[in-house]
């Protein structure tokens, strides 16, 4: 049968984008769908990338307060928010301009509209404008990300109280800020906007934000964000939210209200199939919500294939590029590796958190009396240099203190460093590399060397009291 397409990507985030351009490579007929004016999804034009500028001039501000003496520094009231975020749309068009080359050259047909399966090989695309159009294609690769969750008892009007697709939509920078939730989202702009002065208070169900982190990091993110100024409120359940047309109002559980001039709702995020029409083609949602795969990535039609965040965790960037890629590969049999699990996390707070492998808690249930090695920056010598308060880095090692079973890093720099403890382990290398290996003097890579003699001088006592 001839198809107008070999392959249909429904998408184009960092799932979507990887997966065409892959089917590209391959020699492919490709089209990608994508129902926004621009490419790149909510990670590049509402997420990750306007959150990350924001955190640079954040993060410039901070550097300019803690040296005072060189600079008397202060933001003025009524602070417009588009100064903060003045190279957003510099950076935007410099990233879409590269994605709109990159899908040139590779010969993709880019397909503006809503898409919508009609059966198992034929997809409707409707333009803002004009007719509805239907394409054939052999193959279909899903990847229409996510969009944020709003519970029933909070008010989001995206003026007062707002989501984190409409955060940075703010006109001027408010004098206190109420952020509910505790995951990356809400930790990343509770700490930015603490950080930037505004008073933030931070309230969530769990005991520690980040719960899925190494209780040493949350309890430095949570010291490092009070020590700002901010308000860390957890075991806190709250009832409902909204604005009374003076303040945003919180009522929590206890009977007690919290108040503030705007609100960031961060309660997670849901798969965005609402347009598709999966019924059509006989594929129902999991209990999560999300479209379910298989370990090559093909949902239960065979030529549908599924990538990023529309499947689910770790629904990281890093995560759905490599995701859209194979499901490319596995769709046309493309021999390829298994995919690594051992996939580090990054958080852009401030401080920054990073973490890859295994957590204490998980390692001691597994392996019982772990070796753990610790270094903090402040006693590194280019932590010293940079001023960088509430830094550690954590080796977890298997009871022998051999194997390195996880890393974990706190602070300025971390989601880069992970990346030394992420090869080591990979490598199955033993821990005393970082103490075998030179690393650059001053540099904060030294703190691998810290940690990993502490580990060493703890594996030579026991194995001098048998």
């Amino acid at each position: 049968m001839s198809y107008d397409y070999d392959v249909i990507v429904i998408g184009s985030g960092p799932a979507g984008q990887k997966s065409a351009v892959q089917a590209a490579k391959l020699g492919k007929r490709v089209a990608l769908i994508e129902r926004d004016r621009y490419l790149g999804g909510s990670c590049v034009h509402r997420g990750t990338i306007p959150s990350k500028t924001l955190r640079e001039n954040a993060l410039r501000i901070t550097h300019l307060r803690s040296n005072a003496k060189l600079s008397d520094f202060a933001l003025t009231d009524n602070f417009e928010m588009a100064i903060l975020i003045d190279r957003l749309d510099e950076v935007l068009k410099a990233h879409d301009n590269y994605m709109e080359r990159q899908i040139q050259r590779n010969n993709i047909d880019r397909i503006h509209g809503r898409a919508g399966f009609e059966d198992d090989h034929n997809i409707k695309v409707t333009p803002v404008r004009g007719e509805p159009k239907i394409f054939s294609t052999e193959k279909t690769v899903i990847a229409t990300g996510s969009y944020p969750r709003t519970p029933n008892n909070i008010a989001v009007d995206h003026e007062h109280i707002y989501d984190s697709d409409s955060i940075l939509s703010m006109l001027y920078l408010p004098k206190s800020l109420i952020v509910l939730g505790g995951g990356v989202i809400a930790s990343e702009y509770a700490s930015i906007f603490q950080a930037l002065d505004v008073k933030v208070t931070m309230i969530d169900k769990y005991p520690q934000p980040l719960g899925f982190l190494d209780r040493d990091l949350t309890d430095k993110f949570v010291h490092a964000f009070e020590t700002m100024g901010g308000t860390w409120m957890g075991n806190t359940i709250v009832n409902k939210a909204n604005w009374d047309g003076h303040q945003v109002i919180v009522e929590l559980e206890d009977g007690s209200t919290v108040t503030g001039e705007k609100l960031l709702c961060a309660a997670g995020r849901i798969a965005n199939t609402e347009n598709l029409q999966l019924d059509n083609i006989q594929l129902p949602l999991n209990e999560n919500s999300l479209i379910s795969v298989d370990w090559e990535l093909q949902t239960d039609v065979p030529s549908v294939f599924a990538a990023g965040d529309v499947i689910g965790p770790p629904a990281l960037a890093s995560t759905a590029m490599e995701q859209g890629r194979r499901a490319t590969c596995n769709a046309y049999d493309v021999p390829i590796g298994e995919m690594s699990q051992m996939i580090p996390t990054g958080i852009y707070g401030i401080p920054e958190l990073s973490a890859v492998g295994l957590t204490e808690s998980v390692a001691r249930k597994h392996f019982g009396e772990i070796l753990i090695g610790k270094a903090l920056f402040e006693e590194i010598a280019r932590g010293q240099i940079s001023g960088i308060q509430d830094g550690m880095l954590k080796i977890i090692c298997d009871p022998e203190g051999e194997k390195v079973l996880g890393v974990m890093i706190i602070g300025e720099g971390a989601t880069e460093l992970i990346h030394i403890g992420q090869m080591a382990i990979l490598a199955s290398a033993n821990v005393d590399i970082f103490v075998e290996s030179i690393f650059n003097f001053p540099t904060l890579a030294e703190a691998y060397r810290v940690a990993a003699l502490s580990i060493i001088g703890q594996r030579n006592q026991l194995k001098s009291s048998y």
